[in-house]
């Protein structure tokens, strides 16, 4: 057994196939061994303590009773006869078996149920034989691992062509949302800058109105100075500028929102916001006192320069359409 344990090994063999072989085929030489090492090939190795010793098939070569050899021959459909077998030959393919273990394992891997007793005598390999099945059994297992990475490749392409699909997929999807929200986002800018140029155009005519005022005042106290008459300003421009933050009659009535531009006097930027015409113009206060932490709903007070006014407390509970602030309005507050 050392022996062709060592033999087989120096073949090249896997040591846990060689013993798996060797128990297998209860032993029986170098040839039986082989054969089952190549019958089994590409198989998983068992434990070794599950695998059972094969029961001898030729009866003049092992020491069991008759009864046992013509039940191993009755496994594979034969039948124990007078002449002395020297192999086991399957009637379907034509391969000779050196014994009933080597046939058997045959008969499982192949299918094949057909097999006749043989007087055929398979001789031991011979050291040229031996390199040709142990160079045929490499050049089988090369041609094997050849094939799994053939089939490794192509389930790698086909893997790669499904990932590049859906990547694909993901960056169109992707790409759609970007440009959904670059058209939301430059639309949001497009509202800012029309609120911007409205908001920098209500401030550029309340400079405007504030340095006109304060030309006046300035006119009125030189002429108290000096004893000259006072002369007012034209009526028209302060009607036009009335009628444009507070419109009169049915045209004030059709704006259900005001909007407001609401500028402290202590300075700083100025406050936005629209609200119902409906709305109390304590709602103003309040918004105001959101937004500043120096205005007190309680004290701050709002007052309009064109046309000039000043709104008290008592005016908290009028809505913007009762106080002549639609459809906007300039307030100046002045936190106490």
């Amino acid at each position: 057994m050392a022996n062709d344990q060592d033999a087989l090994l120096a073949m090249g063999f896997d040591a846990a196939r060689v013993q798996w072989a060797l128990k297998a085929t209860g032993n029986r030489g170098l040839q039986p061994a082989m054969d089952h090492i190549l019958e089994n090939e590409g198989k998983p190795v068992p434990e070794l303590g599950a695998v059972s010793e094969s029961a001898p098939s030729q009866r003049d070569a092992m020491d069991v009773d008759d009864d046992e050899d013509a039940e191993a021959l009755k496994s594979l459909g034969l039948k124990a006869n007078d002449v002395e077998a020297k192999s086991i030959k399957c009637s379907e393919c034509g391969k000779v078996f050196r014994n009933t273990a080597v046939a058997q394992f045959h008969a499982e891997k192949s299918g094949h149920q057909e097999f006749e007793e043989s007087t055929e005598e398979l001789k031991p390999l011979t050291e040229e034989e031996k390199k040709a099945k142990l160079a045929e059994l490499r050049e089988k297992m090369a041609e094997k691992r050849e094939r799994k990475a053939v089939e490794y490749a192509k389930e790698a392409k086909a893997s790669e062509i499904i990932r590049r699909k859906a990547g694909k997929d993901m960056g169109s999807i992707k790409e759609e949302m970007e440009k959904r929200q670059a058209l939301k986002d430059a639309e949001e800018k497009k509202k800012e800058k029309i609120e911007d140029a409205k908001a920098r155009a209500a401030i550029k005519a309340q400079i405007e109105a504030d340095k006109k005022a304060r030309a006046e005042k300035f006119a009125r106290e030189k002429a108290l100075r000096h004893g000259e008459e006072i002369v007012d300003a034209p009526a028209a421009p302060t009607a036009a500028a009335a009628s444009s933050s507070a419109p009169s009659g049915v045209a004030g009535k059709d704006f259900k929102e005001t909007r407001l531009q609401i500028r402290m006097s202590t300075g700083g930027q100025p406050y936005t916001t629209t609200l119902s015409s409906e709305a109390p113009l304590r709602e103003v206060a309040e918004f105001l006192a959101g937004q500043s932490l120096q205005v007190d709903v309680e004290t701050v007070s709002f007052a309009q320069h064109f046309p000039r006014k000043q709104f008290t407390k008592s005016d908290f509970p009028k809505s913007l359409r009762e106080l002549g602030l639609t459809p906007s309005a300039v307030l100046i507050a002045t936190p106490q």
